[in-house]
C-alpha cells in the first residue's frame, strides 16, 4: 500500500467515483469497505495519518456493551454483538477473545449481573464467544490477590472481544486498496463542489506532503470526519447548526503487574455511573475511561487532571495496590463524536452511541456517532443510501463475509501475529542483519518493521510509526523518546530525506510525547 500508487490514479483526466469518502478513521473505513464489497468505486481522504485522532484512542474492546444493555439499549447491543463476532471472524489475527471479571460486592449485585449477562449471551446467539459463569470469592480472589476482600460477594466471568484499534485501521487500508479503492492519507479537503443544481458533486483536496491539489468527482460525498464532521458540513451549508459533540475518554498505561492476571477486571459502577475497565493489551494494563464533555475537538488532545484523578482514585479503590502518578507508563486522549443532546443537561454517558446517517439539502451525507465494534455495519448503513442520493441502484452489501487484509486461515502466533500473512514478508527482511535490530532494548518491534511500514502501510512520519504502525508511544512514551532517533534516521535513508527533516521530525515527536506523560507532583 503506497500514497504514490494512489495519488497516480487521480493525475491526468478526472474520474468520477462512486463514492468519495472524506475521513480515515473506523467510519470512513468502514464505509469504504462496504462500498467496494459492492463493487462500487471508492476514494478516501484522510487529512492526517489513518486512525490519528479517535480511531486509535479506544479502550481496545470490541463488544456488545455491558452498560448500553443496562441503560435500555437493546437494538445497539444486538447490533454490535453480530458485528463483534464477524470481525473476530474476519480479522482474527487482530482481535481475540477476552475473558473479563466483575468483582461484585452484594447479593443483589451479584443476581442483577448474572441475568443480565445471561441476556448478553443470549443475545450474542450463534456468535457468542463465551458463556458467563458466577464465581464464588475465593475464586475471583485466585484471579485478583490484589483487589479490595472487604465485602466481596463474588463475582462473574463474561466474555467479549479485544483488537488493536490503530492496527487494524491500517489493515482496513490495505483491504480497501486490495480492492480497488484509492486510499490517500495526508489529503486535506479545502472546499466541496457542487454542480447546477446545488448538489454536492465532489470536493478539492491538497495533498500535505507535496503541497499539490486534486480535484475529486463523485456521486455521493461521505464525511465521516468524525469530530471534526462540523467543519465539513460547515464547507457544504455555513450556517449549518453543530451537530456533534465531543466526548473526551482517557486511559492510563500501567505494568500488568497491576493485576497479575491474564484476565479484565470491569469495575461496575464508578462515582459518576460509569464502568472501568482494566485490560491487559500488548504486555501492559489499559485503565480507563472517562467521559468529559469538551467545546471543541482537537487532533490531539490531552488528559484533563481531574480525569487522571479520577482514573487513579477509582483504580484505587479496587486495588490493594493503589497505582499511583509515577507508575503510569502513558496517557492518552479520545474524543467521542457524539451526536449533539436534544435536551439541555443530558449527560454524555446517557447518548446513544448509535450511528445518524444524515443528508442535506445539497446531497451530502454525514456519519456520525457509533463506536469501533460497529463499523461495518455503520458504512453498510451509509451506502445503502446511495440510491437515494443518486437514483442508481447498487448490489447488496458483502462486506459481512469480506475477510480483512492480513487474514489467514490458521492461527499464528509470536511476535509478528498481528500482522497476519504480511508477517512473513517481515521475516524475510529480518534474515539481513540490520534490519533484525531492534528499535528498543525493551520491547520487540525492529528495523524490518520501520521499513515495511514506510514501504507498505503509507508510514511517513515517526509519529506515525511510534504511534499506529506500533502502539509504542501508547504503551510507555520514555521508551518511545528513546527509539525515536533510530526511527527517524531509517525512516530518513528510505524517503530520501536529509538530517533537517529528522531534526524536524524528532522535534514534533518531543512535544507530542509530552502530551503523552503524566507530570510527577
Amino acid at each position: 500500500m503506497t500514497r504514490e500508487e494512489s495519488l497516480s490514479q487521480l493525475r491526468g483526466e478526472t474520474k468520477n467515483y462512486d463514492i468519495a469518502v472524506i475521513g480515515g478513521g473506523s467510519s470512513g473505513l468502514g464505509v469504504a469497505l462496504d462500498a467496494l464489497s459492492r463493487g462500487l468505486s471508492v476514494v478516501l481522504v484522510e487529512k492526517a495519518d489513518f486512525a490519528k485522532g479517535t480511531s486509535s484512542r479506544s479502550t481496545k474492546l470490541l463488544h456488545g456493551g455491558v452498560r448500553y444493555l443496562a441503560q435500555g439499549h437493546v437494538g445497539l447491543v444486538f447490533e454490535a454483538l453480530r458485528e463483534r463476532g464477524k470481525l473476530l471472524r474476519n480479522a482474527p489475527h487482530v482481535t481475540e477473545v477476552q475473558p473479563f471479571i466483575i468483582p461484585l460486592y452484594s447479593k443483589f449485585d451479584v443476581l442483577k449481573y448474572y441475568i443480565g449477562l445471561k441476556l448478553y449471551d443470549w443475545m450474542s446467539a450463534n456468535l457468542s464467544v463465551g458463556s458467563s459463569t458466577l464465581l464464588k470469592k475465593e475464586t475471583v480472589l485466585e484471579h485478583f490477590p490484589n483487589i479490595k476482600k472487604d465485602k466481596l460477594k463474588g463475582g462473574i466471568i463474561y466474555y467479549d472481544g479485544q483488537f488493536d484499534d490503530a492496527r487494524l485501521a491500517i489493515n482496513l487500508a490495505q483491504s480497501c486498496q486490495d480492492m480497488g479503492g484509492v486510499i490517500i492519507n495526508y489529503a486535506e479537503v479545502s472546499s466541496l463542489t457542487k454542480n447546477s443544481n446545488n448538489q454536492v458533486d465532489g470536493f478539492e483536496f491538497k495533498d500535505r506532503l507535496t503541497k499539490k491539489s486534486y480535484a475529486i468527482k463523485a456521486k455521493m460525498v461521505v464525511n465521516a470526519t468524525g469530530v471534526f464532521g462540523d467543519k465539513i458540513l460547515r464547507m457544504d451549508k455555513p450556517e449549518a447548526r453543530k451537530m456533534i459533540k465531543p466526548s473526551q475518554g482517557i486511559h492510563l498505561v500501567l505494568d500488568q503487574s497491576f493485576l497479575s492476571e491474564s484476565k479484565a477486571l470491569m469495575i461496575p459502577k464508578t462515582s459518576d455511573g460509569r464502568v472501568l475497565f482494566a485490560v491487559p493489551w500488548q504486555g501492559k494494563l489499559v485503565v480507563g475511561t472517562t467521559d468529559t464533555l469538551r467545546k471543541k475537538p482537537k487532533l490531539e488532545p490531552e488528559a484533563l487532571e481531574s480525569e487522571i484523578k479520577f482514573i487513579l482514585d477509582t483504580a484505587a479503590s479496587y486495588l490493594i495496590k493503589p497505582p499511583k502518578r509515577s507508575d503510569v507508563l502513558s496517557v492518552f486522549a479520545g474524543l467521542r463524536p457524539l451526536a449533539a443532546p436534544e435536551n439541555k443537561g443530558e449527560k454524555t454517558k446517557e447518548i446513544s452511541r448509535s450511528h445518524k446517517v444524515i443528508v442535506s439539502e445539497s446531497k451530502l451525507v454525514t456519519l456520525t456517532g457509533g463506536k469501533w465494534t460497529t463499523f461495518r455495519k455503520m458504512g453498510e448503513d451509509t451506502v445503502d443510501y446511495f440510491p437515494k442520493v443518486t437514483g442508481l441502484k447498487i448490489n447488496k452489501s458483502k462486506s459481512s463475509d469480506t475477510k480483512i487484509h492480513g487474514f489467514e486461515n490458521t492461527e499464528r502466533t509470536g511476535r509478528l501475529a498481528e500482522y497476519g500473512s504480511d508477517a512473513d514478508h517481515i521475516l524475510a527482511l529480518e534474515k539481513k542483519a540490520d534490519l533484525s535490530l531492534k528499535i528498543h532494548d525493551d520491547y520487540p518491534y525492529t528495523m524490518a518493521q520501520v521499513q515495511w511500514a514506510v514501504e507498505n502501510e503509507m508510514a511517513v512520519t515517526v509519529e506515525d510509526v511510534l504511534s499506529r504502525r506500533f502502539r509504542l508511544l501508547f504503551l510507555d512514551v520514555e521508551a518511545a523518546v528513546k527509539a525515536a532517533p533510530k526511527v527517524a534516521d531509517k525512516m530518513a535513508e528510505l524517503l530520501n530525506h536529509d538530517q533537517q527533516w529528522i531534526d524536524q521530525q524528532l522535534d514534533k515527536f518531543y512535544k507530542l510525547a509530552n502530551k503523552y506523560r503524566i507530570k510527577i507532583k
